[in-house]
């Protein structure tokens, strides 16, 4: 009787849609740029009743303009870098008002693109025809002006899937706005990882019903210059967990656009990133999508849009299938899964808020990775408040370890879990893959870094481990 109730608790709750969402923290008013940008949003949109507002209803507003102006900001967001492969990349960019925007680079240049209230006022760049593991700097011009006249951003382009390379690549979650915490962006940067993945709450919004709301969290942390400075010369690949797309543990249901919330929220998120998909886009809407950085590729899950305990499923059918299709396809040294939620069958709640909550399907998957020998499997998660390593082990295979990491700027902190091998909960911290895929036997190691900039532990396991023994 207690499963079947949860189980209607949890149908309900999309469609309820309760708010359980913390106030904004807000910005101290003599931070430069930020303070007075923050508290203007706050005050002019957060509390509109207006639930689909975006800049379109401040743009010509006097106060904003003079702020604009004040300030002198030519980009109210980015650039963020995205979509780099050995061969090209993407600019995201945010302007103040309708603006002709382009990335210009070392003798090249994107095309010109018009911002407008349709994605809010941002636009994708596109760069082509660039050269393997090479740094490029570049420059956003907005109506014709440099916006970086000193000290402009670079980034290098990924290693080609032949070469030998070395790189690292950070990810975590729980990233409420924190203006005290903001800080951990620039020690993230300081690291050099080639990429970042944001595994969910990335902003932590709670308010899948007023798209305003959203786009005012997206705001404030667009303008914090340790994530500009962070998102210029790192590619950043993004999901969302249930306080970006809806409420606390959230379930968005099986269809594609019931209820009407989860549908629109998506449309938000589509326009704040820079991702090389959006699951399968309008016709089949979601946030999954893959990459590759030399040798290694990554899939990026989406496991609330289509989330169902009903049925047992995280995924949803196409997804599912999606992810099986391109791991069995998938030569690459190693393969890393990228989930907003805990895979280990130790996760909190039982499992009503993870993949041991749906165990039939992610088993199916575990045995799936089995049945075809695909070697080189990594869990990554987020979700929990804190960092933890589990090793799950596969008598049919190889064990898969399991690492999580959702406590980047949050204040709240959950308790440690004695079931896993490595278990850390003080402060702040982010996750850190370290690739070696130069030697014999090519190696991955996991770091916990603090906001510090401490590692408090890691751990590396070579490509012969991951390899199911015949």
């Amino acid at each position: 009787m207690k499963r079947t109730l949860f189980g209607i608790l949890l149908a309900i709750l999309p469609v309820a849609v309760i708010s359980y969402a913390k106030p904004p923290i807000p910005t101290p008013r003599e931070t430069p740029v930020v303070g007075d940008m923050d508290h203007y949003f706050l005050e002019a949109m957060y509390d509109l009743k207006e639930s689909d507002a975006g800049l379109q209803h401040v743009v010509d507003s006097p106060k904003f303009r003079d702020l604009v102006a004040k300030h002198d900001l030519k980009l109210l967001g980015g650039p963020m870098l995205g979509c780099v492969t050995d061969r090209g990349a993407r600019i995201w960019v945010r302007t103040t008002e309708p603006a002709s925007v382009q990335v210009v680079m070392d003798g090249q240049s994107s095309e010109v693109v018009e911002t407008s209230a349709e994605m809010d006022y941002s636009a994708l760049l596109d760069l082509k025809d660039l050269q393997p593991s090479t740094s490029y700097t570049y420059d956003v011009l907005v109506n014709g002006e440099s916006v970086f006249a000193n000290q402009k951003p670079t980034f290098p382009t990924y290693p080609s899937k032949t070469e030998k390379a070395k790189f690292s690549v950070a990810f975590g979650g729980g990233a409420r706005y924190n203006p005290p915490k903001e800080k951990i962006w620039d020690v993230i940067a300081g690291r050099s990882p080639e990429a970042i993945l944001l595994l969910g709450d990335n902003v932590y919004i709670d308010q899948p019903k007023s798209r305003t709301k959203q786009r005012v969290h997206y705001y404030r942390r667009q303008l914090r210059p340790e994530f500009q400075r962070l998102t210029a010369s790192t590619s950043v690949y993004a999901v969302y967990d249930d306080h970006d797309l809806g409420v606390d543990d959230s379930s968005g249901g099986p269809r594609k656009f019931k209820p009407s919330w989860k549908f629109e929220s998506w449309k938000v998120f589509r326009e704040n990133w820079n991702n090389p998909a959006y699951g399968g886009g309008d016709e089949l809407p979601g946030c999954w999508f893959d990459f590759s950085i030399g040798d290694v590729d990554f899939f990026m899950l989406d496991n609330r849009y289509y989330r169902s305990f009903k049925d047992g499923t995280m995924l949803g059918p196409e997804q599912k299938e999606w992810l099986l299709t391109k791991l069995k396809a998938s030569d690459a040294t190693f393969k890393v899964l990228a989930s907003g939620t805990l895979w280990t069958e130790h996760a909190d709640k039982g499992g009503r808020d993870s993949w041991w909550g749906v165990k039939e399907e992610r088993n199916e998957i575990f045995d799936f990775i089995d049945q075809e020998k695909i070697g080189g499997v990594i869990l990554l998660s987020a979700d929990r408040h804190r960092t933890d390593v589990y090793k799950i082990e596969r008598p049919k295979g190889y064990d898969l370890f399991e690492f999580e990491t959702s406590k980047m700027t949050n204040d709240h902190t959950h308790p440690t879990k004695e079931e896993a091998v490595y278990s850390y909960n003080e402060g702040n911290f982010f996750g850190m893959l370290n690739f070696d895929l130069e030697k014999p036997d090519p190696e991955l190691t996991f770091q916990c870094i603090t906001m510090e900039d401490e590692n408090v532990y890691e751990m590396t396991l070579k490509r012969s481990q991951l390899q199911r023994v015949e």
